[in-house]
């Protein structure tokens, strides 16, 4: 009877895991779920459209095609001509983009589209349907898909900018509409991700951060890049690149070149929103025509690397932000970045390899920062693609997956 209860006893002792055996059923499932294929429909801006929000929608459909059957819809309009800023929306033959070949459905304008789109997207039958979205005047169209979806497939949305940075009149009430029809949000900054969760608490939203860009080829020796832009070697440049905004703060760097050293040169290169007049007084008034040389125009992709290999770090003088793709960029050339602390940018730059967090949004204190980074002269932390580096666009794929199947 005593050996029948030791054998019962025996039987019935619990089972216990190590830790290493817990971790291995946790890297088991994430692999299970990682590697199980989903049908996703990707609805936002791409090629022919040209622009940042293109070639990141781009870079990441590139990266989850590669587990996935993905297919993308896009805009048919996007912005009508006369409500563009910029000199054109689209490619032109001087660009060389990702020609990802997509159903070209949305018109941002038109709502008898939006229930085409609908249509369409619903006819492929996707297991999840992603969004990008960056601006209150796309809330219409990308809001109404989202709602109507909910009950079809897994929704999610990657919101570039939760709060325009160039205000309008029905922002909050465009925006509303927008994130009431969201269960679950990915954005690239934490700052961002706060002001979701500020003001739409039953959101479930997650943060990634931007994948650095791999398609503008590798950096280049400085001596060619500055032959290539017909610039002398005997300056140190810093460089301003991307859309020439107001928010962007290029006044206040401009005044901040003044309080540097006349051999410091700001190269200036990027499409101008608006009316550039503004800018050239203040280069007037500070007699800063000699250190400031201009490309006035959208940058095509393989010309970037002149710019960012001419460079000794890159500036950031926003006023206000959330996270940059020109930081993406910097890294990838391993640059190191001059950054006023305002909305996320902060956020990527980690440490002081890296570059400098200005702290106050001013022209002395940019000028101060830029001196900071240019004394050190320090390289950057070096970021590859490769898979599994956390900064690649397979892990930010695989991230956004594993979000989609929680």
């Amino acid at each position: 009877m005593r050996n029948k209860d030791n054998h019962s006893q025996s039987i019935l002792k619990p089972f216990t895991l190590k830790s290493s055996d817990l971790y291995n059923i946790f890297l088991l499932r994430e692999l299970f779920y990682l590697r199980t294929s989903m049908r996703i429909a990707f609805l936002s801006t791409f090629y022919p459209y040209r622009g940042g929000i293109a070639q990141f929608n781009g870079a990441l459909f590139r990266a989850l095609e590669k587990d996935h059957d993905i297919k993308a819809f896009n805009f048919s309009l996007q912005y009508p001509s006369f409500l563009f800023p910029g000199k054109t929306q689209y490619v032109t033959d001087n660009d060389k983009p990702d020609r990802i070949e997509t159903v070209r459905v949305l018109n941002a304008v038109n709502p008898i589209s939006y229930q085409s789109t609908l249509k369409k997207i619903q006819q492929f039958h996707p297991d999840l349907l992603l969004i990008g979205y960056w601006l209150p005047y796309m809330a219409p169209s990308l809001g109404y898909i989202a709602g109507k979806m909910q009950n079809h497939c897994e929704v999610i949305s990657i919101v570039h900018n939760a709060i325009p940075h160039e205000k309008g009149k029905f922002d909050k009430l465009l925006s509303n509409y927008f994130f009431n029809r969201n269960s679950k949000i990915i954005t690239l900054s934490e700052a961002v991700r706060n002001q979701i969760e500020g003001s739409y608490p039953k959101i479930r939203v997650n943060s990634f951060p931007h994948p650095v860009y791999n398609h503008f080829g590798d950096k280049i020796d400085r001596s060619q890049a500055l032959n290539q832009l017909n610039l002398p070697e005997n300056n140190r440049y810093i460089l301003f690149f991307g859309l020439i905004r107001d928010y962007k703060g290029l006044d206040l760097l401009l005044e901040s070149l003044s309080l540097l050293d006349k051999d410091i040169h700001l190269i200036l290169a990027g499409e101008v929103y608006g009316s550039f007049e503004p800018y050239r007084k203040i280069m007037d008034k500070f007699s800063l025509k000699n250190r400031v040389h201009l490309f006035l125009e959208y940058i095509p992709d393989e010309e970037v690397k002149f710019f960012f290999s001419a460079s000794e770090c890159v500036v950031l003088p926003y006023k206000s932000g959330t996270q940059s793709g020109i930081i993406a960029i910097s890294k990838h050339f391993n640059k190191p970045v001059v950054a006023t602390n305002v909305g996320g940018l902060s956020e990527f730059i980690t440490d002081e390899k890296q570059g400098v967090v200005v702290p106050e949004v001013n022209p002395s204190s940019i000028a101060d920062g830029i001196r900071r980074m240019l004394a050190k002269n320090a390289k950057k932390e070096t970021y590859n693609s490769a898979e599994g580096d956390y900064l690649s666009w397979n892990a930010f794929a695989n991230k956004l997956i594993a979000f989609a199947k929680e």
